[in-house]
């Protein structure tokens, strides 16, 4: 998993309550477990008329934000269905970090697990960084993990807390199985000393 520590980009505006995963990724996309693949079609049913053509309205298609790292969302991102694609989409988009009010638990855990970096914010601070992204690919968000702030192109910084564990494992780049291989050297003394006391497992 690659790690997180500090984004400077462009932040897309999404100023949708209860965005929920069916929108994320519709269910129709969730047949491959690959983790790669899927950014082509995040927010498929609002990025695509029925026969496949781009939306021009929609904001990920706007020349300004096809570029986006960042998005800004309303009330309830990632409710619905527990589906761990739509944080492999939205990665695979190269969103690395949404920011909301609030956010469905499992989404917002899945996203740690998945290099991504959920920020809770105020309204009033998730409203004054809406209005900034609204300015087009010129206004860049920064997001500084290690000292847990939010920063807008004028210089607004808004501070943000996140659990212990899990800024650790973001920073470090750690997912279920980097946090298993870390302990691999307890793991081979633990199956030696396991052969030698019960060879006949």
């Amino acid at each position: 998993m690659e790690k997180f520590t500090k984004l400077t980009g462009i932040a897309a505006p999404m100023p949708l309550v209860n965005i929920d995963t069916d929108m994320i990724i519709p269910k129709q996309f969730l047949k491959t477990i690959a983790r790669t693949g899927l950014g082509k079609n995040l927010f498929d049913e609002m990025r695509y008329t029925q026969e496949g053509q781009e939306i021009p309205d929609f904001i990920l298609n706007q020349p300004a934000y096809r570029a986006s790292e960042i998005i800004v969302a309303g009330d309830n991102f990632g409710c619905g269905s527990s589906r761990e694609h739509a944080p492999w989409a939205l990665l695979d988009f190269g969103i690395r970090c949404v920011i909301s009010t609030s956010f469905a638990d499992i989404f917002y855990n899945n996203c740690f697990k998945n290099g991504i970096l959920p920020v809770v914010l105020p309204k009033e601070a998730v409203d004054v960084l809406m209005a900034d992204a609204q300015k087009g690919a010129n206004a860049r968000i920064s997001v500084d993990l290690e000292n847990q702030t939010v920063t807008s192109s004028d210089g607004q910084s808004f501070g943000f807390d996140v659990d212990a564990f899990k800024k650790h494992c973001l920073m470090n780049g750690l997912d279920d199985i980097g946090l298993s291989l870390e302990k691999v050297a307890a793991i081979d003394s633990f199956e030696s000393r396991a052969k030698t006391l019960r060879p006949w497992v």
